[in-house]
């Protein structure tokens, strides 16, 4: 999706939201059940402030706390990569928005998010339950640690790049599970990975390049 908004504004919002969902298409996003949950988590409430008018293109854009919203079509592609089933548990790391964590709600029996910003914690939370989205339990914690007291998880996604994946989420990830996460040395070389945990250990698949912010330790001052 190129341009912004202004560049057709006699285009209505049912319009941007067709033109979002062929962008997503276009880009390899085809799992239905993918499509038919990102075109019921209307990303526009996802989106404050200036940056508003811009929330049905494909691009990341800047949140709160020195975060952004990632591009829908990565969203898409990592929520694909982890082929969630109607009965999985899943923990997210870096809520962010929430919108990621909205749209996984959509597919999973429960979600648990968390993030190092107690602001975003609250702002997502605020929104769940507007949106009247009651699987979704979100938290302000150390991400890069999990969430070991609801562990093991049947997925886990990671919005944050590591170094290498973390020894933790290994760990919480059930036989048989699927994490999805960047990874990378900087914030300029990073590549998505898909790790499945099987009876012999792990296997590692190479899905894209991608660009995230870095996953910190410890808690946020906001």
């Amino acid at each position: 999706m190129t341009g912004t908004e202004d560049d057709n504004p006699s285009e209505t919002l049912a319009e941007r939201k067709m033109r979002f969902l062929f962008a997503l298409r276009s880009r390899g996003v085809t799992d239905t059940r993918v499509l038919t949950a990102m075109e019921m988590v209307d990303r526009g409430l996802f989106v404050r402030g200036i940056f508003a008018g811009r929330a049905y293109e494909d691009m990341p854009l800047p949140i709160a706390c020195g975060q952004t919203i990632s591009q829908p079509s990565v969203v898409g592609l990592m929520t694909q990569a982890l082929n969630v089933t109607p009965r999985d548990t899943v923990l997210e790391v870096g809520t962010g928005s929430g919108y990621q964590a909205a749209i996984l709600a959509q597919l999973a029996r429960r979600v648990y998010t968390v993030d190092r910003y107690r602001r975003l914690v609250r702002e997502a939370t605020d929104l769940f339950r507007q949106l009247d989205i009651t699987n979704i339990t979100a938290i302000a914690a150390d991400g890069s640690f999990g969430l070991p007291e609801q562990a093991p998880f049947d997925r886990i996604l990671v919005t944050a790049a590591a170094e290498d994946p973390p020894g933790p989420l290994l760990e919480q990830l059930k036989p048989g599970g699927i994490m999805v996460l960047p990874v990378g040395q900087s914030d300029t070389v990073q590549s998505l990975i898909k790790v499945t945990r099987t009876s012999r250990g792990f296997d590692y698949e190479e899905l894209r390049p991608v660009r995230f912010v870095p996953l910190v330790e410890g808690l946020g001052s906001e």
